[in-house]
């Protein structure tokens, strides 16, 4: 073999199978965290509570609950650029790269946009689908006041971002990195983000997971996850708030 036609097939392997971001420890510890979280949240839906009947919690505690949603996203990226950081990276190595021109930005928003769409009527036809669900509701939970809107906002940013960079640009980088597979890797990382959503039911798993393979391949597509967090963002503000007030 030609020394030129073992540069180009050591240049293909590279290309289809990118190298693991951070350790396989890191990535197995990872995993083991999102499993604690899927053990807590079903707990959460079959525990007797002292909420209103369906609801999983009661609207006093909305405040609290957004901001331990907030802290455990911060959380999950910090161990996610801990990983990245010890293996030579950063957050840039998470992101796919960042903005460096308002074009950029532009391009991003102008694919967030239409993409939301497609989300939200995914997320329809899966519900309809799937019918009428039993599980314990967070629709006590949502934002009635002005505080409870303003940090909905805040957490709903934060979980762009965070969830982001932790599903789609640490996890689903290792996935591949380790199968060698890009499609398996966005079905992976989007069945595990749906797992990670477990005390909103089972039901909510499947559809978490569907809207999960959307959010993988666009990140797949675009090799980074700058769309996907303005989309991310932008459908728990919609959501959780803005959707019931334009169509009230």
């Amino acid at each position: 073999m030609q020394a030129d036609e073992i540069v180009t097939t050591d240049a293909l392997q590279s290309t289809a199978k990118p190298k693991p971001i951070a350790s396989r420890m890191h990535f197995v510890g990872f995993l083991l965290f999102m499993a604690g979280t899927a053990a807590l949240g079903f707990r959460a839906q079959h525990a007797t509570t002292d909420a209103t009947a369906g609801q999983l919690a009661d609207h006093s505690k909305a405040i609290y609950v957004y901001l331990v949603a907030a802290f455990m996203d911060w959380a999950l990226l910090y161990y996610c650029w801990i990983g990245v950081h010890r293996h030579g990276g950063n957050l840039e190595t998470l992101s796919g790269g960042r903005w460096t021109s308002w074009k950029e930005v532009a391009t991003d928003v102008a694919i967030a946009v239409p993409f939301w769409a497609l989300w939200e009527a995914t997320a329809y036809v899966v519900h309809w689908l799937l019918g009428p669900s039993s599980a314990k509701s967070v629709a006590g939970l949502l934002p009635r006041s002005l505080l409870e809107i303003l940090v909905w906002i805040a957490v709903s940013i934060t979980a762009g971002v965070c969830e982001e960079l932790a599903f789609r640009g640490y996890l689903q980088r290792q996935f591949q990195a380790f199968s060698g597979n890009v499609m398996v890797a966005v079905m992976a990382q989007a069945m595990v983000f749906g797992v990670a959503h477990a005390y909103q039911g089972w039901k909510q798993v499947i559809v978490i997971s569907v809207l999960g393979l959307l959010y993988g391949a666009l990140a797949a597509w675009r090799r980074n996850v700058r769309a996907t967090m303005i989309a991310h963002a932008w459908s728990d503000v919609w959501g959780g708030w803005l959707s019931a007030v334009v169509w009230k």
